[in-house]
């Protein structure tokens, strides 16, 4: 059974991600311990809210330096949601200019979009090669609530994107190496999360 622990550093859906998860099959443990988010054979690192007041948690419990050395070692790691913005360089929010964990290259900003946030059910566009995504159908739709993503797909040329749509694309899944990345919520996508997750615990 593979060990994976969700990082609690004070934001994030920590319990129902902790519930999909344990749907895996996997053994979860949520918590703010560092010897445990660096041993772990897989770590979420989940997110909800501001960009800013995310990595403020991640700063107040110096977790940046954990997660980067995961990465470095090979080690699974996986960004949900606002998770997933803050492995980016920087973040955008009302003007502001964040610091990110610069895992991922690139800013994540505000949708260029009639309607924000993007909220709903959405179906994606997966790469040829994805493990994540493997064995789901064109159709299959993902629950996104958010106001940013990142958007300069170039700069993520040597990782593998899924993308979706809300008038432009945006990344909705990065796959580089041990790191991975969603923008919507699969502890809220059924079946669809469920897989997802499967997939990333079958990785570990």
């Amino acid at each position: 059974m593979m060990n994976v622990v969700i990082l609690d550093y004070g934001s994030g859906n920590l319990r129902s991600a902790e519930r999909a998860v344990a749907r895996t099959g996997a053994d979860v443990t949520v918590t703010s311990d560092l010897a445990a988010a660096a041993e772990a054979d897989g770590l979420v690192v989940p997110g909800v809210g501001a960009y800013a007041a995310c990595m403020a948690g991640i700063e107040a419990l110096n977790a940046g330096p954990v997660i980067a050395e995961r990465v470095a070692a090979g080690r699974p790691v996986i960004g949900i949601c606002v998770g997933m913005q803050i492995l980016f360089e920087s973040g955008v929010e009302h003007g502001v200019e964040t610091k990110g964990l610069g895992l991922l290259p690139g800013s994540v900003t505000k949708l260029s979009a009639e309607r924000i946030p993007h909220m709903g059910w959405n179906t994606v566009e997966v790469p040829s090669g994805s493990r994540l995504l493997g064995g789901l159908t064109p159709d299959t739709r993902f629950y996104f609530v958010h106001s940013y993503a990142a958007q300069d797909l170039d700069l993520l040329k040597n990782a593998l994107v899924t993308t979706a749509n809300h008038d432009l694309p945006f990344a909705a899944v990065v796959e580089a190496g041990p790191l991975s990345a969603a923008q919507f919520h699969p502890e809220k996508s059924a079946d669809a999360g469920f897989a997802l997750l499967s997939n990333w615990v079958a990785t570990l």
